[in-house]
């Protein structure tokens, strides 16, 4: 007889009529694997708590990765001193992508970071294994243990069956308060859509020949109607040394029910596609022979969020007014994407900082959760400041050391001055009396913008 190809053997089976649920339990879950989860998760490891880090996509990263922003925003202050205003997760990060030239500076008003997303993504990927971060993959919330609101444990639906985290802490870093809101705390909605974008990244292209920011800018406005665009601004972010952009110049909704997202994404793709057909016949010298290399998931802006122990508002940003308990800062503009056209840019001056306070990632009832990134509680345009990746990084870092110093208690229970010590260089030095005040060293007593430009002309 000849020889069998192979020596495994196939069994058949059918589902059990009850189903095995996995289990795991941890110091920490943290819902949510972009750069507020990350932050999150890499800060409480090196703590030596054992932690377990969650994400409905089937990879890390989040938006940070998948949905090609390509800048880091909010890192650092205005110009002239441009002081880095977060610190943590990017000191590790910037020097390892500077050396495979994976990451390059732009001053402007501020400085913004370009990054490939792939290198960004692998770099998370190689992170978390290093730090000892169980990570979970393509798994959506399907119930949470909420004692009064202690929460004790989260149930996933994953493609390979349920899986319930226990922990003693959680953070919600969903980006859409996916964990509170399962938890049944209360959240927050806008009354009208903040638009998303769907960005793609093309290549084939010649950097040397492409038109100035507020010219582009202007040329879509003309132009929109004949190629039927929605958002009538917008960029192309060119990466130093290569032959691509990111283009963000689309402006897509963002609805939290599953038939109306999946609709919004084949949108937001038509859109894009419609984008390139513009910047081709306008700009052939440019873009003549652009090809796409791959598009983005749809990135969100503001969607749902937590209804936290503080909101944080549009005046306290404008006044850069300092909390008793800031965990993070940022000279970031308002940057509201209300409308569908265009949206509202309001740059700050140079020595502008406001900052985010504990309470605004703490969400009320919760004893042992806190959120971190782009679902913390602040009106429209307070949110539209603060939920870019340098302060969402410096959430995440201040909501790991606020749980660790909790240590499965209650989080208003813990020493605040303790907190600000281990987050120091997120926060900048402690003045005399907290609040706002010329001896803010940080920032000046008074802040006024310096430009306010709706986008949509």
């Amino acid at each position: 007889m000849p020889h069998p190809l192979t020596d495994v053997k196939i069994h058949t089976i059918t589902k059990p009529r009850t189903a095995a649920v996995e289990e795991l339990h941890g110091d920490l879950c943290v819902v949510g694997a972009g750069i507020a989860g990350m932050s999150a998760a890499l800060t409480a490891a090196g703590l030596g708590r054992r932690v377990i880090l969650v994400d409905a996509l089937p990879m890390l990263g989040g938006q940070c990765a998948n949905s090609l922003i390509g800048l880091f925003c909010g890192v650092y202050g205005n110009g002239p001193d441009y002081r880095q205003l977060t610190h943590g997760i990017f000191d590790r990060m910037f020097p390892a992508l500077e050396q495979t030239q994976d990451l390059s500076y732009n001053h402007r008003h501020t400085i913004t970071v370009n990054y490939d997303e792939h290198a960004v993504g692998r770099w998370m990927e190689q992170e978390v294994e290093r730090a000892g971060v169980v990570p979970v993959t393509g798994a959506s919330i399907l119930e949470v243990e909420n004692d009064a609101g202690h929460l004790r444990a989260v149930t996933f639906a994953t493609r390979f069956g349920l899986l319930r985290v226990s922990a003693d802490s959680f953070i919600d870093a969903s980006g859409d308060a996916a964990l509170t809101w399962e938890s049944g705390l209360e959240c927050r909605v806008p009354e009208r859509t903040i638009w998303g974008s769907q960005q793609v990244r093309i290549e084939g292209l010649n950097p040397a020949a492409a038109p100035e920011p507020k010219e582009l800018a202007q040329s879509v406005h003309d132009h929109a109607e004949d190629y039927g665009l929605i958002r009538r601004d917008g960029l192309a972010f060119f990466f130093p040394g290569r032959d691509t952009a990111v283009l963000n110049m689309t402006h897509i909704e963002a609805p939290l029910e599953a038939v109306g997202a999946s609709e919004a994404q084949l949108r937001g793709k038509d859109q894009a596609d419609r984008v390139i057909r513009f910047l081709k016949d306008q700009y052939p010298a440019a873009f003549g022979n652009a090809t796409v290399r791959f598009y983005g998931l749809p990135g969100r802006r503001q969607t749902r969020w937590i209804a936290g122990e503080h909101q944080l508002t549009e005046h306290e940003v404008r006044s850069g007014f300092r909390f008793e308990d800031s965990i993070a800062r940022t000279a970031w503009p308002i940057e509201l994407h209300d409308q569908p056209e265009g949206y509202v840019w309001e740059q700050f001056d140079s020595d502008h900082v406001h900052y985010v306070p504990l309470g605004s990632i703490t969400p009320r009832g919760a004893v042992n959760l806190l959120a971190a990134g782009r679902c913390v509680d602040g009106d429209a345009a307070a949110l539209s400041s603060v939920r870019v990746m340098g302060p969402c990084a410096a959430m995440g870092e201040a909501a790991a050391h606020a749980l660790d110093l909790a240590d499965g208690g209650p989080v208003a229970e813990i020493d605040t001055a303790e907190l600000r010590d281990r987050i120091r260089a997120n926060i900048g030095p402690d003045r005399p009396q907290d609040g706002g005040g010329a001896d803010n060293p940080d920032k000046p007593e008074h802040s006024e913008n310096t430009e306010m430009v709706h986008a949509a002309h």
